[in-house]
């Protein structure tokens, strides 16, 4: 059996019964094999969980890097074609993504993310953004700061979290909002990044913290 046909799996299980199975024994059993089978494959129902947040990753970066137009694009270009196709995978999955959403989702009135519950997905994607941001620093779009461009792909993380959340409440047609919010989100970082905006704003900081 391969991965994908256990994730899949495991998703229906969820949006059919609203909850993880009850043991790993009577979900093999579901799946037709046995308890060790599937402990060649997952250690865990955590790790079954943490891939699936990556396979959507991975699939969505998969269908880009096999796009020519999406290889012209510029960084910004390509972090936007991201984000707006990463949504789309995920809204194939919505109904499991709402019904676990309290899994990864920590309850507070501002909602926070439980790390591990997304681990395997943050590495993954910080492994694509510092690709776009040395791609950014060759072609003049991305600017490179002494200790603070190794902080850029903290930023960006913080980003897709953000765009992760606001999809999740959007209720607007089509998620027509949420696209708003990308192109507003990542347009703003790169204005952040890419010109004298944040060098203006570290300089006003310094001159602050200086007359204090």
């Amino acid at each position: 059996m391969e991965k994908k046909e256990i994730r899949e799996a495991y998703m229906k299980y969820w949006l059919e019964n609203g909850k993880r199975p009850v043991s790993i024994y009577a979900f093999a059993q579901q799946l037709g094999i046995g308890e060790a089978a599937f402990y060649d494959i997952y250690a865990a129902f955590d790790a079954v969980e943490k891939d699936i947040w990556r396979s959507f990753f991975e699939d969505t970066l998969e269908k880009l890097k096999t796009d020519e137009t999406y290889l012209r694009y510029t960084v910004r270009e390509k972090l936007l074609a991201f984000y707006f196709l990463w949504v789309q995978q995920l809204k194939e999955h919505r109904s499991y993504i709402l019904v676990q959403r309290e899994r990864f989702l920590a309850p507070s009135t501002t909602p926070r993310i439980h790390p591990d519950k997304l681990e395997a997905f943050r590495l993954a994607f910080y492994d694509y953004i510092r690709e776009l941001i040395k791609e950014g620093y060759q072609s003049g779009e991305v600017k490179e700061r002494k200790f603070i461009s190794d902080q850029y792909v903290h930023g960006f993380w913080a980003q897709a979290l953000f765009v992760l959340r606001y999809w999740i409440k959007d209720d607007s047609e089509r998620f027509e909002m949420t696209d708003a919010a990308i192109e507003k989100a990542v347009n703003l970082s790169f204005q952040l990044i890419s010109s004298n905006t944040l060098d203006s704003i570290l300089d006003f900081g310094k001159f602050v913290f200086a007359r204090k």
